[in-house]
């Protein structure tokens, strides 16, 4: 990333920041923003974040480390990241209208891990989101080798986790990611 680019990130990430102090209480952006400058590997993956629409945003930190998670934020499931099925396995089985891409190998090219079921709540406990979508989920290994994957949304209050063919696919479910910075 230019320097422009990663000012204009910063910048947006501020605004962001200040406008959800729910979501990180406490938290403070100077200490934020000191962490983001020490390491332009993790502001190109936030980019990438911001690029596909999720939206990033803290929501954890600092950890023991002094890292602060980073989450997607956005209201609904980025829009940049949908309509894929669950894995590569999943997508080299589909033998008819294939998706452009998986949700596993597209969260890591960009460098974040799809949320877990508890990462998912605790997302949840800061704000409401997938109201209208889905968000694939990390899956346990066990029910992934038997051909299924995990997905979570929203609905009447609530948060729902739900079972599915990792080889599905839909407009309205695609993923989020966190890292840690």
């Amino acid at each position: 990333m230019k320097a422009a680019e990663c000012d204009v990130l910063i910048d947006m990430l501020e605004k962001r920041f200040t406008r959800h102090l729910q979501r990180h209480p406490g938290v403070d952006w100077q200490a934020v923003q000191q962490r983001l400058l020490a390491d332009p590997k993790k502001l190109a993956v936030l980019h990438a974040m911001e690029r596909s629409g999720g939206e990033p945003d803290v929501v954890g930190g600092p950890d023991g480390s002094g890292a602060y998670l980073f989450c997607d934020c956005a209201a609904e499931s980025p829009p940049g990241r949908r309509s894929l099925c669950y894995d590569a396995a999943a997508l080299a089985s589909r033998k008819l209208n294939k998706p452009q891409d998986d949700a596993m190998t597209m969260a890591a090219a960009m460098g974040i891990g799809m949320l877990t079921e508890a990462q998912y709540r605790a997302l949840q406990e800061v704000g409401e989101f997938d109201l209208k979508t889905s968000s694939w989920i990390a899956t346990p290994p066990g029910i992934r080798k038997l051909g299924g994957a995990l997905f979570c949304d929203r609905r009447y209050g609530q948060v729902f986790v739900y079972h599915n063919g990792a080889e599905s696919y839909y407009a309205a479910r695609g993923f989020r990611g966190a890292v840690s910075v």
